[in-house]
Parts: structure tokens; sequence; C-alpha cells
């Protein structure tokens, strides 16, 4: 291992040992948040989420399309993503690394279980016709913590996506031309992420903290339902029972103030 990265390694361990950050922050304090909705013209809904320094932009593009056989009845979601190479030296181009993919599903997973996107509504002929809606996540800056700061912008793009008003007639789909309906979205998801290192589990990790971690968990958790609906381990240590007990307790704890950006 390089000098440099094991001294890194060290002095933030030991600074986390002692109940301390490098930046500052308090174990359960997340860095300053900044959401712009509706940043992208040409999409039906958008955001750009700044978590610290980390930037994520999301777009939702939805089109009509046949529903899968064993749910006719229900509109289709996509989620896909994309590390620009300009966001970190680390990022390159070419098909979707494991990183990119991690992300997509974990923000994906997140939609579906939660039930927040109310996919019944989005069927126009049962079996013929639905909305298909494809989100679309780009890393513009990464400075730590991808998964939270996606979460955010997926969750402000979706509030504020509107949709043509579909009506199915004669076989076919008839969009009108200037009546909307928004996206039936029936309740917010809050994504936490923590990591563990030395002795210390601290909530948003910047990225200096994120690439020495032992471990790493994200835990989903819905607003209006207030319930755990997804998590995702990282790492290559072991959490102890106590450490996934204090984790579920301060992302139940943070949900509030996390979710009242969306606002």
């Amino acid at each position: 291992m390089d000098i440099v990265p094991e001294i890194t390694r060290k002095s933030i361990t030991r600074l986390i040992n002692d109940g301390k950050r490098a930046d500052g922050r308090a174990f359960d304090e997340r860095r300053d948040i900044f959401i712009e909705p509706n940043v992208i013209d040409k999409a039906e809904g958008s955001a750009r989420v700044k978590l610290g320094d980390t930037q994520v932009i999301v777009g939702v593009k939805p089109t009509i399309g046949e529903p899968f056989a064993d749910t006719p009845n229900l509109g289709v979601l996509m989620t896909n993503c994309e590390l620009l190479p300009m966001a970190a030296p680390g990022f390159e181009p070419g098909p979707p690394s494991p990183e990119s993919i991690e992300l997509a599903r974990v923000v994906d997973r997140g939609i579906r279980e939660s039930e927040l996107v109310d996919l019944e509504k989005l069927c126009i002929e049962e079996g013929k016709k639905v909305w298909m809606l494809f989100i679309d996540l780009h890393v513009i800056d990464y400075d730590g913590n991808l998964f939270d700061c996606a979460n955010l912008a997926v969750m402000s793009a979706l509030l504020n996506t509107k949709l043509p008003v579909a009506e199915y007639i004669d076989d076919e789909v008839v969009l009108s031309e200037d009546e909307t309906m928004d996206l039936p979205v029936r309740d917010k998801l809050a994504l936490s992420t923590f990591v563990k290192i030395g002795n210390g589990l601290i909530l948003d990790p910047s990225l200096e903290e994120e690439e020495i971690l032992d471990a790493r968990i994200t835990i989903g958790v819905t607003d209006e339902g207030n319930h755990i609906c997804s998590m995702q381990k990282g790492g290559e240590e072991p959490l102890t029972r106590d450490d996934i007990l204090d984790a579920v307790h301060l992302a139940f704890e943070t949900k509030d103030d996390l979710l009242s950006y969306l606002d």
C-alpha cells in the first residue's frame, strides 16, 4: 500500500477513535444540502442536488409502452446511472462500472420497495399501454456518499414530474396538448449512509472517509409509512448488531430533517 494513504488512514482513524472527524462534523451530522428542481428544460422532471461537494443531476423522461406480462396494470420504472469522468479521476468512460450499477440498484430498490410511486395510476389501458419512467442519474462531482445525494435528487425530480393527460381511444393513446397531471407520488424516502471506521460509526461520509472505511450500511426509511424499506451493506468488514441498531436509530432520528429539504 502507498505510504500516503496509510498515513491518511491512521490519521483519520485516530481522530474518529477520539470522537472527532477531519472536517469538524459530529458523527451524526450531514454536510450542507442544496436542492434545485427543474434544471433540465427537456425533461418532464429534474433536479440538481449538492451534498457537501458531491453533486448529482437527475432527469425523469416518460414514454408510453407496453406493460410487463406479469404486471399488466402497472407502469414501468427504470433507473440508470452514469459516473461522468469529470466527476472524479477514478471514473472512466465505457460500460457501466460496478459502482454505477450498485448506485442505480440501491436508488431503484428504494423507490420500488417503498412503493412511493403509485404504478397503478401509470396504467393507461390495462395489458396494452402504460407510462414508462426512465430515471437517469448523472454524477457531476464526487466527494463521498453518492447514495444519499442521488436519492435526494431522484426524490426531488419525481416530485416535480408532470405527465400529459393520456386517454386510450380506438386502440391508440391520445395525449392532451395542454392538460398535465402530477406524477402520483404517495410517499417520500430518506436514504441514510453510515460507515464504520475504527471504533466509530459516522453518518454521511466524505470521500476521504469512504476511501478508508471498514464497513458501510445504507438504510432507506419511508416518511408516511415510517418503516425501513431497504438496506445495502458495503465494505469488507462485518458490522455488529449494535452498529446496525445504532444506524437504524439514527436513520429514523434524522429522517424528518433530511426530507425537509424537499419542501
